[in-house]
């Protein structure tokens, strides 16, 4: 039942932060007793939630069983490499850097987006650019349009038809999977648990890409809302300078922040709304604290809705004829 809670606000997602890594640090020790691993890898890409995750690790089992990898690829932004060995750098760490892009050249991964991509702008190849922006349509859902930059600097837009987005989507995909090949490889010359880096926000919306940055064995921040992540990155020492960053989905070959790619909203707001969904808040009561409208909540409210039941079978096991109930499936 909903619920009015006229004070409600932001500091509603405060964290004790000191007693959140405690439990944190805990749980992965559990976890990887359990799983008989005797450390972690992960992918590090200099953002936020990487960065968080790799410190987090740092206590867990110490710098020597933490294994940090950069993947970088063609249409990387190069600070991300530079972020992340900042990041490795300030928990002890060194990484190892595994370029993607010949990997993705051989996959096709590249020329099968172009492909996709020339049936709405035939000119597309060298020297261009482009990304995915998703907005809101007058009557209440999404719709997505590719954005392609010229040679010579000038952009254009286009509204997508479907076959053309699902085909820049599966080619790009190739880019997550292909990153968890890799961690699962030095997982296994390691005896290491691979670990995930979603936060709140991305696991509870989907926002992430099935046997690729979706694949984990632990998944230690799920649970926090983007703005706490940011909280432990302070208390953690996370530099400054990676907290400072715009979130960025770096998929694209040109910038692509993530409320362009998939959030309604900044992420601060987005997890207001998201906080007061899930814990029965009032909708004037969440508007007042986000400083929007009560239309805007609800309608936040149903984009949420519909991302989680769109992307349901991100979650989802493989489905059996019937269970096999020697293993517990």
């Amino acid at each position: 039942m909903l619920h009015t809670l006229p004070q409600f606000s932001a500091d509603a997602l405060r964290l004790d932060l000191a007693s959140e890594v405690d439990k944190i640090v805990d749980a992965l020790r559990t976890q990887l007793r359990a799983h008989r691993k005797r450390g972690l890898v992960l992918g590090l890409s200099g953002g936020i939630d990487s960065s968080v995750s790799v410190a987090l690790a740092v206590r867990a089992v110490g710098a020597p069983n933490v294994c940090v990898i950069y993947m970088p690829e063609r249409d990387s932004d190069p600070e991300s490499l530079r972020l992340g060995r900042l990041a490795a750098s300030a928990f002890g760490l060194e990484g190892i850097v595994e370029d993607i892009g010949p990997v993705l050249d051989a996959f096709g991964c590249y020329e099968r987006r172009d492909t996709a991509i020339r049936k709405l702008v035939p000119e597309y190849g060298a020297g261009w650019a482009c990304k995915v922006v998703i907005g809101q349509a007058d009557i209440g859902y999404n719709i997505s349009s590719l954005v392609v930059q010229s040679p010579d600097g000038v952009q254009y837009t286009h509204r997508m038809p479907l076959d053309v987005y699902l085909g820049v989507v599966a080619a790009t995909n190739m880019k997550q999977r292909t990153r968890k090949q890799l961690e699962y490889y030095h997982a296994d010359r390691l005896n290491f648990a691979v670990l995930g880096t979603p936060n709140r926000l991305e696991y509870d919306q989907g926002f992430f890409v099935k046997n690729g940055d979706g694949a984990a064995d632990v998944k230690p921040i799920a649970h926090l809302y983007k703005t706490q992540v940011y909280a432990l990155a302070e208390h953690l020492g996370v530099p400054e300078e990676i907290r400072g960053r715009p979130p960025t989905t770096d998929t694209y070959s040109l910038p692509q922040s993530q409320e362009e790619f998939y959030f309604s909203l900044p992420y601060g707001l987005m997890d207001i709304c998201l906080y007061g969904l899930n814990n029965g808040i009032d909708a004037a009561a969440v508007a007042r604290a986000a400083k929007l409208t009560e239309g805007q909540v609800n309608h936040v409210w149903r984009d949420i809705a519909s991302k989680r039941k769109a992307t349901r079978y991100l979650h989802a096991d493989p489905a059996l004829v019937e269970p096999v109930v020697e293993i517990g499936g």
